[in-house]
């Protein structure tokens, strides 16, 4: 299997490789692929040394896959002529997610509505991510009807820019030395602004979660309503999320139904002050689920506290992931037609 990862030298691509490496996922050949002024620089892969090369030589080499986190603009230029030479491109960015054409996957989820013909795969917002995989069993359950999220994002998941603001604010450095990924400082606050306004006056973070919760878990007249914040966390995402169900439930049974979900882990016992942190997260792949409460204000309501890794399963681990299910499933059909 040849993989190119493209955008090796960002943060998620950085992540994607240690991913790999963790999950020994099958590679034959490695591919890392960066802007023009990363080619040729050196990057070390599971013990061996490769080096950057540009995106056209990238797809001249026509890998198998390619993993894409090189934003937006960039994939829709290249993830289709990656495609073109027959490579399936599992994008991270925002570019393809609310195409009709284009699968918008998270394994737990939905990965069984993937098929050969696709060969651009979207990869879900970070925050959406770990927000269907805690509610994607509920909703098989109980039917969900309603939704309020308020989300406390990391910076980290605005890149590199956002990084190097953090960092200057931290260590004293004047206004106006150092570039800035947000209006306001990052260090010691918090910024009820997650990407740009919209005409509506939501951001378009906030949007993502309510379109891409809606495409995913194939239910479109779910209410979502959503605002997300920005705060100073090195690493982890963590949403405070209200459900409101069409049907009623039993809280012991809800719980054992998350404990037992692909890809949860609840962490809920408050007598003992344990529930889900950024801190105790980080660098795992899973999505951690506690403060599991009702509602008590309406009937059928719960209230639940999410948290994951935004680099890992929010964008890093959730790619692999659907990588594998590819590759697994192109050697089942492998060893079912060699039987044949």
């Amino acid at each position: 299997m040849r993989l190119a990862v493209v955008g090796a030298t960002g943060l998620v691509g950085h992540e994607m490789m240690e991913v790999l490496q963790e999950r020994g996922t099958q590679i034959d050949e490695f591919i890392p692929v960066a802007s023009e002024r990363s080619v040729g620089q050196e990057l070390v892969f599971r013990g061996q040394t490769h080096k950057v090369v540009s995106i056209e030589t990238a797809i001249s080499m026509q890998p198998d896959y390619a993993l894409f986190s090189a934003g937006g603009n960039a994939s829709k230029v290249f993830a289709p002529q990656f495609a073109e030479v027959g490579t399936v491109v599992i994008d991270n960015s925002s570019a393809w997610r609310m195409d009709p054409t284009k699968k918008l996957i998270v394994p737990e989820v939905n990965a069984q509505l993937l098929s050969p013909a696709d060969k651009i795969i979207a990869n879900p917002n970070c925050s959406t991510i770990q927000l269907v995989v805690a509610l994607n069993p509920l909703h098989l359950a109980y039917g969900i009807k309603r939704l309020v999220i308020s989300t406390y994002q990391s910076f980290t998941g605005t890149g590199v820019k956002a990084v190097q603001q953090y960092e200057s604010e931290k260590n004293g450095a004047v206004a106006g030395s150092y570039d800035k990924a947000y209006h306001h400082p990052i260090y010691e606050n918090c910024l009820p602004h997650c990407d740009i306004f919209l005409d509506n006056d939501y951001t378009k973070e906030e949007m993502k979660l309510v379109h891409e919760t809606r495409k995913i878990m194939e239910a479109p007249h779910i209410g979502i309503t959503a605002t997300a914040v920005r705060v100073p966390v090195y690493g982890g995402h963590s949403e405070c999320v209200n459900v409101e169900f069409e049907k009623e439930f039993d809280l012991n049974e809800l719980r054992t139904l998350l404990a037992k979900s692909e890809g949860i882990i609840v962490q809920d016992d408050i007598r003992n002050n344990i529930y889900p942190m950024p801190r105790s997260v980080n660098k795992k792949d899973e999505v951690f689920i506690g403060r599991i409460r009702r509602d008590e204000s309406i009937a059928h309501g719960l209230n639940l506290w999410v948290v994951a890794d935004n680099l890992r399963k929010g964008a890093a681990t959730n790619a692999v992931q659907i990588l594998e299910y590819l590759t697994s499933q192109q050697k089942e059909s492998t060893q079912v037609s060699a039987l044949a």
